[in-house]
């Protein structure tokens, strides 16, 4: 089953961007827009309102890559991707390459250039960029109950 909606600002104050058209595409994501809203350790955040261009290994292209938070968290501000941990290793290869291994490569390879690029672009602001799994998460007090 897929977890994608609106989430409904509660804090707008905090919100830095369009509060009305905030998506989460995952229930992870959706609770850490919770906490970002309630914590008094986030001062501002955001999601998919950073915007990081890119350049694809695969089609050597360039291409925009939405971040899924800008967040000001005790005084620093970091980028955060969020991702399951098994997405954030290359995939095991199989004894015969399947469909499904191809395609796990094609996506493991495409994030890795995002985030390539997303390290770079917040360091040149002074920012930190983060990949946020369900361990950092769960670390940080962030439910990852349904509902």
């Amino acid at each position: 089953m897929t977890y994608k909606g609106k989430y409904r600002v509660k804090n707008i104050n905090k919100y830095a961007g369009d509060h009305t058209k905030v998506t989460y595409r995952s229930l992870w994501e959706r609770n850490a827009f919770r906490w970002c809203d309630s914590s008094p350790r986030v001062s501002k955040w955001n999601s998919e309102e950073v915007v990081v261009p890119y350049l694809c290994q695969l089609d050597k292209k360039m291409h925009r890559y939405y971040t899924d938070l800008l967040v000001c968290l005790d005084g620093e501000v970091i980028l955060v991707e969020i991702k399951p941990k098994k997405e954030t290793t290359p995939p095991k290869k199989p004894t015969r390459t399947t469909k499904r291994y191809v395609n796990e490569v094609t996506t493991y390879i495409k994030n890795t250039d995002k985030w390539t690029h997303a390290k770079v672009y917040a360091e040149k602001r002074g920012w930190k960029f983060e990949i946020w799994t369900e361990d950092t998460l769960k670390s940080m007090g962030i439910k990852l109950l349904k509902g």
